[in-house]
């Protein structure tokens, strides 16, 4: 990840539904193309192939985003485990593999971490920033567990040490198997609370523009002065775009102990939407040796209310999924 702005985008529509249940595979191997979990279109189709939040992009994508695909730049994901159970603890394992089908085993630490995995599920409800651990062999691995069936969605950001390498995010498909319920994206607010923790957006996101995005975080009506650092910042944000799932990665001004930056209450992030649509914005802080996550809807630009779905809203789980 490089501080400031990161963006890359999925294209794989919102599910509409998953029947009522998922088949579970007995065993764990690479991902083929007959084991791969079903999606509605090829996700190389990219953003512009649909219309996720019932509105245009408006053409704020000059450029197409990268990550469309699990293979980026010579670079594969190669997901492990594409299914696992709703409800229940599994082990996640996955590889990144360089263009000759080797496993990459030299990564460049970045934000204190080699790779950063975020696993959110495709109606922006459940979402799961994890730090999972590589064994020698390039293997990563880390317990998930997601407590809804249906569709997710596994992003790995990370740079290899090669000399050259760039920072990429990969995406691949996984299936949460047992009875699905859809859900509408929650609807838009300012405000977000997570055990017991209050937190304020003001700002807004633009297409095309760079703007400025400020949380403050307040604990018992009393601001939070005292943030500590996560990932060598007092915050970290997460933006995914409702419908394809395109992935803003931000980061705050300024940076724990460079002396200026204060630890709370407010973290401010520079962040430019790739287009118009509605966005979940995921901030994750720490505070008393625990990683909270807030999370909003916003709408970026002149989007239209998010139509996909029929069932009301479902609770919003962020879990603890802070995995280390």
């Amino acid at each position: 990840m490089h501080t400031g702005l990161r963006i890359t985008a999925f294209a794989a529509a919102l599910a509409a539904t998953f029947g009522t249940a998922y088949g579970v595979g007995q065993g764990v191997g690479p991902v083929v193309e007959e084991s791969a979990p079903p999606a509605p279109h090829d996700e190389h189709d990219g953003p512009a192939a649909r219309e996720p939040d019932g509105g245009g992009h408006q053409g704020h994508e000059s450029t197409p985003p990268g990550g469309l695909q699990v293979s980026e730049k010579g670079y594969t994901l190669d997901l492990g485990t594409p299914r696992v159970k709703a409800g229940e603890r599994t082990e996640l394992r996955f590889t990144v593999r360089d263009s000759a089908g080797r496993p990459v085993t030299g990564y460049q630490r970045e934000h204190e971490k080699e790779l950063h995995l975020v696993v959110a599920s495709r109606d922006l409800v459940t979402y799961r920033h994890l730090h999972p651990v590589r064994a020698a062999d390039g293997t990563w691995s880390t317990p998930v567990d997601l407590p809804r069936a249906g569709g997710y969605r596994v992003f790995a950001d990370f740079t290899p040490a090669a000399k050259g390498a760039e920072n990429l995010t990969l995406g691949a498909d996984l299936a949460a198997s047992g009875r699905y319920e859809p859900a509408r994206v929650p609807a838009p607010d300012d405000t977000a609370r997570t055990h017991g923790y209050q937190v304020e957006l003001a700002g807004s996101l633009r297409p095309g523009k760079a703007s400025e995005l400020k949380f403050r975080v307040s604990r018992d009506g009393e601001p939070v002065n005292d943030l500590q650092p996560y990932l060598g910042a007092y915050g970290h944000l997460v933006a995914l775009r409702s419908g394809d799932l395109a992935y803003l990665h931000v980061h705050p001004r300024g940076e724990a102990g460079d002396g200026t930056t204060a630890p709370g209450p407010d973290v401010s992030f520079t962040a430019t939407a790739p287009s118009d649509g509605t966005y979940r914005l995921f901030l994750d802080f720490k505070h008393r040796g625990e990683v909270h996550t807030a999370a909003f809807t916003v709408r970026a630009g002149s989007a239209t209310p998010d139509a996909s779905g029929t069932a009301p809203s479902a609770p919003a789980d962020h879990g603890d999924g802070h995995g280390h």
